[in-house]
């Protein structure tokens, strides 16, 4: 990935350009990088399958104090068509977070198949055409109270959809949580400024969150099906925050590609019921 011709300045301007979250990098870092000298790009690691290739790139740079700084790109081909995605990360952690929420919301298809089917959070696919989203939730059937998906659903797009809004409401097992101390204020605050829906936690929840000294995140829903004629991705995730009085506070992060151009959005809630009501919705606009 090295330019022997491209100085630093022009590397990392091309870096952050085509990164889709550089905007949700640390102040302080996008700062420090200001004064980098030199750099060096090396592939990290890489993953390629029929339904997803992904290659994970350290990029590490020379400071004028003499300090040095890592940023971590990942790289997907989980656009519209297969288009290519870039993401940077400051912590190798949260690329590799990253890169297996990539295998939870796309899945993987089966040789020989078009990639018509939905694929589950294990990456499972039922190989059916657009349509036969019961099958694809298996055994939630059960939970659910539903009947067999051999049933006759999924005959037709508006059925499908309203079993993943009916689904999307049963409540998930509660996860075992391990709070690890690592920045958690900043965490915070960087979710909540990534998120785009108006009715995002406001000053108060922000407030409350800056006593953040460790949090946990768990994936509590995950799924990839066609929705209006092409692919979308729904991911759920609880993050949660240990405040220094000892109370907890979650909050709710809906990713999604069920956007007019098939790009990654992020929607933050303050509770889990609002969370999938707003994937639910998602899921039905046309």
């Amino acid at each position: 990935m090295n330019d022997p011709y491209e100085t630093t300045e022009t590397h990392l301007e091309r870096l952050l350009g085509r990164a889709l979250n550089s905007f949700d990098l640390p102040d302080d870092v996008v700062e420090r990088l200001d004064s980098a000298l030199a750099h060096d790009s090396s592939l990290h690691s890489s993953h390629h399958s029929a339904a997803l290739h992904r290659s994970t790139y350290r990029h590490a740079y020379l400071l004028a104090d003499g300090s040095s700084l890592t940023l971590w790109e990942l790289v997907h081909n989980t656009g519209r068509d297969g288009a290519r995605r870039h993401e940077l990360y400051t912590d190798e952690a949260e690329a590799r977070l990253a890169a297996s929420r990539l295998r939870s919301a796309r899945g993987a298809h089966p040789a020989g198949t078009d990639g018509a089917g939905c694929a589950d959070a294990a990456g499972r696919t039922d190989g059916e055409p657009v349509g036969g989203l019961a099958a694809v939730f298996g055994a939630a059937l059960d939970d659910a109270g539903f009947d067999s998906p051999e049933a006759g659903l999924g005959d037709d797009l508006d059925a499908d959809l309203e079993l993943l809004g009916r689904l999307l409401a049963v409540p998930p097992v509660s996860p075992v949580r391990t709070y690890v101390p690592d920045d958690s204020a900043d965490h915070a605050r960087r979710l909540l400024r990534r998120a785009e829906n108006p009715d995002r936690p406001g000053e108060e929840t922000a407030g409350l969150l800056r006593a953040a000294f460790a949090h946990h995140i768990g994936q509590a829903f995950g799924r990839h099906c066609p929705v209006d004629a092409r692919d979308a991705a729904f991911t759920l995730y609880e993050h949660a925050f240990l405040l220094f009085d000892g109370t907890e506070l979650s909050l709710w992060e809906v990713e999604h590609t069920a956007t007019p151009d098939g790009r990654h959005m992020c929607e933050v809630y303050e509770d889990e019921r609002t969370a999938r009501e707003a994937m639910e919705l998602r899921a039905r606009v046309r």
